[in-house]
């Protein structure tokens, strides 16, 4: 089969292609046939030292669909020929999904709706994973997500036009929810209003506080937060009582500076959040949720849904790590099979 693969970290160009036998999968275990490989930030950041080194020969790449081949013993759960989107295939085990055929734990596979592409399904793992976690930690909200979960309840996305962004405000809409997100582009905005989006916020060109404050007088219950370094002043502002802020990345710095008063005030609560360490049980949860949300067709991608599709070659998979690194907006995708699309 073919694969790429690293055995030191560095730039993208210690990617290689090379050919590699098909693994067999073991007790517990499910062997996929990848159609479509998705990148991720974590997925260059690991490559490039950012995150744990290679310790030996490394296929990259979180999250992917494909087809199930083959099941390891004890395994009831899938058969070949199912169609399925798998998350942290790359997460302390070798083989990622940037490779033709790639062999997982049966926990971190999971069914793909019929009417849901394999574009769609390589889309979910971490983002909307993710997404899943931020909105689910209010102190008085729910745990699981489905439809009329968040009614009622105001929900600000930092960033929507990102990847977690944009399957945070899916989510949170089918879920019942108000939601409210902030870009920095007039093109941003469309694609945040393209994924669901019941007010946008410029923050380069608006008050932002005061446009949130317009659309929630009495404050918003959860933000999903992608640069708390920034927005803590802002969030600040418009968190109702008893608000929680759900962190998920650290965009504009790694310290945040607090008015401890202000928060007092408003019972705020700050939920930092690593989908890498976050536990099985919250990992099912989203995994659930989110197939029941594909089910319900809640969760387009493409620029007619709010997520841009730029794709490349397995050969490519560099460019495509590289395009990622430097911002492309939307899902950058890796065409795996010959029927990917």
């Amino acid at each position: 089969m073919r694969a790429i693969v690293y055995s030191e970290t560095g730039p993208s160009d210690v990617l290689r292609l090379e050919e590699r036998p098909v693994p067999e999968p073991g007790p517990g275990e499910v062997r996929v046939r990848v159609v479509v490989s998705a990148v991720n930030p974590t997925d260059w950041k690991n490559r490039s030292g950012g995150g744990a080194a290679a310790a030996a020969e490394q296929t990259p790449n979180q999250d992917g669909a494909g087809v199930v081949d083959a099941v390891g013993s004890g395994v009831t759960a899938f058969t070949p020929g199912d169609r399925v989107w798998s998350f942290l295939s790359a997460h302390q085990r070798p083989g990622g999904t940037a490779q033709e055929f790639t062999v997982l734990p049966v926990e971190r596979v999971v069914p793909l709706p019929d009417g849901a592409s394999f574009d769609v399904g390589a889309s979910m793992g971490v983002p909307a994973m993710t997404a899943h976690r931020a909105l689910t930690v209010h102190e008085s909200g729910p745990a699981r997500l489905a439809p009329g979960a968040l009614d009622g309840r105001t929900v600000l996305v930092a960033g929507g036009a990102g990847a977690v962004g944009h399957a945070a405000i899916q989510l949170a809409h089918w879920a019942g929810a108000t939601v409210i997100t902030t870009i920095s582009s007039d093109a941003k905005a469309e694609l945040a209003r393209a994924a669901g989006a019941d007010v946008v916020v410029n923050y380069r060109t608006d008050d932002a506080a005061d446009r949130i404050r317009e659309a929630a007088p009495d404050g918003v219950d959860l933000v999903v937060e992608v640069s708390p370094a920034r927005n803590a002043g802002l969030n600040s502002r418009v968190l109702a009582n008893h608000g929680s802020i759900a962190v998920y990345a650290n965009d504009g710095g790694d310290e945040v500076t607090l008015d401890v008063r202000g928060h007092f005030a408003i019972n705020a609560r700050y939920q930092f959040l690593l989908l890498y360490t976050v536990g099985q049980d919250a990992l099912s949860a989203a995994a659930e949720d989110i197939t029941a949300a594909l089910s319900d067709g809640a969760l387009g991608v493409g620029e007619e849904n709010g997520l841009p599709l730029t794709r490349f070659p397995l050969e490519r998979t560099a460019e495509a790590h590289d395009a990622v690194e430097q911002g492309t907006v939307g899902k950058v995708l890796i065409d795996v099979a010959p029927d990917a699309g």
